[in-house]
């Protein structure tokens, strides 16, 4: 009995599967979202003035580090908790694959996130006039809790290695 629990517990693992093919199908949203900027505003970067260029800018930068975290922890969950990724040797590899454990995934998100949070601050203080200063406070101070708790996530994960 104690063994049929436990391999049906185990095989439990592949209902995480449909979710990393979920998180793939928000990846292609994301890219098709990428794409819809970019084709929005190549027609009219000459029109544009140089601050809404850089805010289109960094909002495509802001895709592009929510995509990357997007394939971080789909491969590596997957990975982590499923199945491992087999690929042929003559195909290309992720160097990372395989070698992020759960410690180092929260990391890389936590700094994924920091970074994230950053470049909405940026975009924030490019158009700061508009922002009232009790509203403003609150970005930087949510933008601290996101640096702080990464801060305190690495030196936990650095701390229990050693």
């Amino acid at each position: 009995m104690e063994t049929l629990v436990e391999r049906l517990m185990y095989a439990t693992r592949w209902l995480l599967a449909p979710i990393y093919i979920g998180l793939s199908c928000a990846l292609l949203a994301l890219a098709v979202k990428f794409y819809q900027e970019v084709f929005h505003v190549l027609p009219h970067v000459m029109e544009l003035s140089e601050s809404d260029l850089i805010l289109t800018i960094l909002s495509m930068i802001d895709m592009g580090l929510v995509g990357g975290l997007l394939v971080m922890v789909m491969f590596s969950g997957y990975e982590n908790y499923v199945s491992s990724i087999n690929i042929k040797d003559d195909t290309e590899k992720l160097s990372w694959l395989g070698k992020l454990d759960t410690g180092s995934l929260k990391n890389k998100v936590a700094a994924a996130i920091v970074a994230i949070s950053s470049i909405h601050l940026l975009r924030v203080f490019m158009g700061i006039q508009d922002i009232p200063n009790d509203k403003l406070l609150w970005y930087v101070v949510i933008h601290l809790t996101f640096v702080l708790s990464a801060l305190v996530m690495a030196f936990i994960d650095r701390f229990s290695r050693h």
